[in-house]
């Protein structure tokens, strides 16, 4: 495995390349990593990034975005079969019918989406800025938010508005069950527990905390607890522990794995770099409309 890094590394210098790895990836892939963070946080560290190269593991609609942020660069991913099924519940055909029999709403686009829904979105937003987003949009007579219902019910009961949602959810979330939840804190009186707002509503209401991916590891390094439930995606728990040694994390499930973020390897990423494959390009006329909602989340 050493060669497999110090090759990455020296190809690495030589492309002018930038490796960034999304919080759940494999352990060896995040050590071997520049930045490790949610998935617009990193897309964005590649926009300001000086490299021409940006290899972006994690999963498809994670290296579109950041081919959106930065059409100059070669965005590549490890490997090309990584989807996110969530993304994939929801294609721009069916947006487009929904908006027909919504014609004043506007949509809200969660970031877990292909470009082309992003194309049709009027505003783009994260699991961290969801619930601000929709509270800035006041004189809305309708909202529609999409594709998952879970975080769209979460905000909704955050903001009090009644929002049009998608049955979409994440397959690795919905793994997370309340008495899952339970359990652990039977085992760990003391721990708070911190999950995702694409976890259920049942889910949600025993949580101390309701974080996006990178609002936990901040929220892990200032809260005073020693010891963590964790209700996310396992592949988090490696950067939590190397952060916060002097902690102790659990995760609520050990079923809360995501298969497609788990596809990216060391050799994988040093295959990319080889080969400089498998490289993400939005279009351009998609790109500038996709770019659209996020620049206007991004304003918020």
């Amino acid at each position: 495995m050493q060669d497999i890094i110090k090759e990455i590394q020296r190809l690495k210098k030589e492309r002018n390349a930038v490796i960034l790895a999304h919080n759940y990836q494999l352990p060896e892939v995040q050590d071997a990593a520049d930045f490790t963070g949610d998935s617009l946080e990193l897309s964005r560290i590649a926009a300001s990034s000086k490299a021409k190269v940006v290899v972006f593991c994690g999963v498809h609609f994670m290296a579109e975005t950041a081919s959106i942020l930065c059409p100059d660069k070669t965005v590549l991913i490890p490997d090309k079969t990584a989807g996110c099924p969530m993304a994939n519940m929801i294609t721009a055909t069916d947006l487009l019918e929904l908006k027909k029999r919504h014609p004043k709403a506007v949509v809200i686009g969660y970031v877990n989406t292909s470009a082309e829904v992003k194309r049709e979105v009027d505003i783009s937003c994260t699991s961290t800025n969801a619930v601000d987003v929709v509270l800035k949009l006041k004189d809305a007579e309708e909202i529609i938010f999409i594709p998952d219902k879970y975080l769209s019910d979460y905000v909704s009961k955050k903001t009090g508005r009644r929002l049009i949602s998608w049955d979409g959810y994440c397959p690795t979330h919905v793994k997370i069950l309340p008495e899952d939840i339970i359990r652990q804190i039977r085992l760990h009186p003391k721990a708070k527990v911190m999950v995702h707002p694409e976890c259920t509503g049942e889910v949600i209401s025993l949580a101390d905390a309701v974080l996006s991916t990178g609002k936990m590891c901040k929220y892990a390094k200032e809260s005073g607890a020693k010891e963590l439930i964790v209700g996310t995606e396992v592949g988090i728990i490696h950067r939590l522990k190397k952060e916060n040694p002097e902690k102790k994390f659990y995760p609520a499930s050990e079923l809360a794995v995501c298969p497609n973020m788990k596809k990216i390897t060391l050799e994988k990423v040093l295959w990319s770099l080889q080969d400089l494959k498998e490289v993400v390009k939005v279009p351009d006329e998609i790109r500038k409309k996709a770019l659209r909602g996020i620049e206007k989340m991004l304003a918020f």
